[in-house]
């Protein structure tokens, strides 16, 4: 099920944290805008209703210049295992993020994201899958405070 197509980018990576703390770093805002985005980027997050049709709203800071507002709508919830949504502002792409255990200590997080056209795809492709690095190495260090009893910023 990791093979992409044509119309999607897909990224993953195994981290040293249990499922129910990657879950919980995502769940939770405090903790999620402390790693969403690429490096150097900063978080506001106006709204988080983590539910099916509940709206996701916030706004990445750039490290140099610019704010990039972001809206999304929750499609599919199922706590540690699926979260899914549908971007209402651009670039457009609906988007899915799995959890899965691997041992009791490590699990997976994949990012697929589902574009309308080959087309499309192709244009962020090389673009995202550095970013998607970037997202999972800022979403490690998060996971290290939250292991370790630090609190994130």
């Amino acid at each position: 099920m990791n093979e992409e197509t044509s119309f999607e980018i897909y990224s993953s990576r195994v981290l040293n944290a249990p499922l129910e703390t990657v879950y919980e770093a995502f769940a939770n805002p405090l903790h999620l805008k402390t790693w969403w985005g690429p490096e150097g980027f900063t978080n506001t997050i106006h709204e988080f209703d983590l539910r099916p049709e509940g709206k996701w709203l916030l706004t990445m800071h750039g490290p140099e210049k610019g704010n990039y507002e972001n809206s999304s709508i929750f499609k599919t919830v199922i706590p540690n295992q699926l979260v899914a949504w549908t971007r209402h502002s651009k670039p457009f792409f609906d988007m899915e993020i799995g959890f899965e255990a691997t041992t009791p200590s490590t699990s997976c997080i994949s990012f697929r994201m589902i574009f309308a056209t080959a087309e499309e795809c192709a244009k962020m492709k090389n673009f995202v899958i550095p970013k998607n690095e970037e997202n999972f190495d800022r979403l490690e260090r998060t996971l290290m405070e939250m292991l370790n009893g630090g609190h994130t910023r």
